[in-house]
């Protein structure tokens, strides 16, 4: 199996039912099956030796120098020391398992810590690490480990955990080359907007996608480190008081023309438990490989639910007082990125913009103007190379330049709040929903009053069947469910200031209504100030109070909803009001007519 192989296994998307039944599609396959009953079988036998052995594995008897099979005593014979052959053979099933264990065991555990951090973390951290590991892989291992052999004492315990050292970059550009692919998927952004921290995410949400092709792994990986310590002790680098299957094969070879049957026990045995652990390896990763699970239809349009939103601990509604400090605050924000050629593009230049509690204001232009960028400013979700400036980004008071890490992900939890786009890529494949909208929330209350709160969540945002829905996997629910499961986990913290990022964009017309519904309703209930980020005019005549216009990184027009539809300044705002609405809608007086139909083009 190549590495190509092994990160096939682990498509990000994948529905977690696929992982979840993998071990009944290996019982389901002959090859698979048949190779988890040699492999118990071989391990039970191992377990077994003080009660099937009659002597010590190295217990040697005059009387017993090449005893034939069936002699009283020595049930598979004698080898030319007087020893017990099943003694030997039995106590080297102990041996090549434990030999498999600490050499597969430190190859993973290395390969998988760094690989997680050099793929996540990536720039200066991925370049030292994974120049470290490819030195590593020059070297030969065999070679060294039969070069440092003299320091290991004999011992096949130390050999096997400098060949797993070896053994670790195989692993490593496995991992790091997976999560590379993972870290940039729309849920793991979803996760530190939740504010889950790093180590979370990896061990929660990445380790847990790239899991299948390691685990596939630790089956090549222990069975090249039973080979290794069974080839090692052939050519006697090894205690000669420790039985394996090499130096039982090195002694029947000095006596293969006397009794040739001597060298059929250990190489048997030693084929049939590297043998099944392959086997049982590429059962799982075809089962891995298999056809994935149909997503569920939808079940119909939701009504919307007129229920009281849950209050959540520690985190009171914010109303806006007329006079008041603006709750967001922007004045000249650039975004800039190096390029490759040493240039510097600036993809955002000069925006500056105001929202206040309980308004809703639409960040509108095209793609590639700049909105997203800007948006990411605010919850610090932009990439690690780009470069953000600012005369002033205020948050409820507080400054977001120059903050740490762990200070955006306290903000995350109670002042911004994030519903993106896509909803269905920004759901972990491998969690339940119930399971995902918990966690930003199990940190200020115990897990039931967590499931509580989401259930009512669930509810409020005009899910039928809340019970259901929490115990469902992303691919269970339609793509209309997934946008108001997000905006559940948005408002659980009840925040002061929600950013939607086109929540609307990827839905049919009729849900795009109830969604746009729901979200006045909730910005009504609860004083957010909103952040709508959309190319959409009839969302912004839909929902929003006032709107800035943007066009390659600039602002170039802002103003009240019926200042922009009647009268807007700009030719670029001109267009985008021109590609949805006719004259006659322009010069209509703004509301009941357009707004009861702008939801339905939205």
């Amino acid at each position: 199996m190549t590495a190509t192989d092994l990160e096939n296994a682990a498509v990000p998307t994948a529905a977690p039912k696929k992982r979840a039944g993998a071990f009944r599609a290996v019982l389901k396959n002959p090859l698979g099956l048949g190779a988890l009953i040699v492999l118990l079988a071989v391990v039970i036998l191992g377990q077994l030796t003080s009660i099937l052995a009659v002597h010590d594995p190295n217990f040697a008897s005059l009387d017993a120098i090449n005893a034939p099979v069936g002699t009283p005593g020595y049930p598979l014979g004698g080898d030319q020391y007087g020893r017990d052959i099943l003694a030997r053979l039995l106590a080297s099933i102990n041996v090549s398992l434990i030999s498999g264990a600490i050499g597969a065991g430190v190859a993973i555990v290395i390969g998988t810590v760094f690989g997680l951090i050099a793929g996540y973390v990536g720039k200066t951290t991925d370049a030292v690490t994974s120049w470290s590991f490819n030195l590593l892989m020059t070297f030969p291992a065999l070679v060294l480990v039969i070069v440092l052999y003299p320091i290991t004492g004999g011992s096949y315990q130390v050999m096997m955990v400098i060949f797993g050292i070896f053994l670790a970059p195989g692993t490593y550009r496995l991992v790091r080359n997976m999560v590379v692919g993972v870290r940039s998927e729309l849920y793991v952004d979803a996760a530190r907007v939740s504010g889950l921290s790093n180590r979370r995410i990896l061990s929660r949400h990445i380790l847990y996608v790239v899991r299948g092709p390691i685990i596939i792994s630790v089956a090549f990986l222990t069975s090249s480190a039973i080979g290794i310590q069974a080839g090692l002790a052939f050519l006697g680098l090894g205690s000669p008081l420790v039985p394996s299957f090499g130096s039982m094969t090195s002694d029947a070879f000095a006596n293969i023309y006397l009794h040739p049957e001597q060298l059929v026990w250990p190489s048997l045995v030693l084929a049939l438990l590297v043998g099944s652990v392959i086997l049982l390896g590429n059962a799982y990763r075809d089962a891995l490989a298999g056809p994935q699970p149909r997503a569920a239809k939808s079940r119909g349009r939701q009504a919307t639910s007129v229920k009281v939103l849950k209050e959540t601990p520690d985190t009171p509604v914010v109303s806006g007082e007329s006079g008041a400090a603006h709750l967001l605050s922007i004045r000249s924000l650039t975004v800039a990125y190096p390029q490759t050629d040493g240039t510097i593009k600036q993809v955002v230049d000069g925006v500056s913009l105001d929202v206040d509690s309980g308004e809703v204001v639409g960040l509108v232009g095209e793609s590639g103007s700049g909105k997203t960028q800007t948006a990411f400013s605010i919850l610090g979700l932009l990439p690690a190379e780009a470069s953000v400036d600012a005369d002033s980004l205020t948050l409820a008071g507080d400054s977001l330049l120059g903050l740490s890490g762990t200070q955006m992900r306290k903000l995350r939890r109670g002042v911004v709040a994030y519903i993106p786009q896509e909803p269905m890529s920004n759901l972990d494949p491998s969690y339940t929903i119930g399971n995902q909208l918990m966690e930003g929330l199990t940190s200020g209350m115990s897990r039931r009053e967590a499931k509580e709160t989401i259930l009512g969540l669930l509810e409020r945002v005009g899910i039928q069947d809340p019970p259901r829905v929490f115990r469902s996997y992303p691919h269970q629910i339609s793509g209309g469910m997934a946008q108001r499961v997000l905006i559940a986990g948005a408002v659980a913290s009840r925040p002061k200031l929600l950013i939607a990022d086109e929540p609307t964009t990827a839905l049919d017309v009729t849900v795009q209504a109830e969604i746009l519904d729901l979200l006045r309703d909730l910005q009504a209930e609860l004083g957010m100030g909103v952040l709508m980020v959309t190319h959409n005019f009839g969302v912004v005549a839909d929902l929003c109070d006032r709107v800035v216009v943007m066009k390659s990184g600039t602002v170039v027009e802002t103003g009240t909803v019926r200042d922009i539809f009647h009268n807007p300044a700009h030719e670029y705002t001109q267009q985008l009001i021109g590609a949805i609405l006719d004259e006659e809608s322009i010069r209509a007086d703004l509301p009941s007519t357009y707004i009861s139909t702008s939801g339905a083009s939205a």
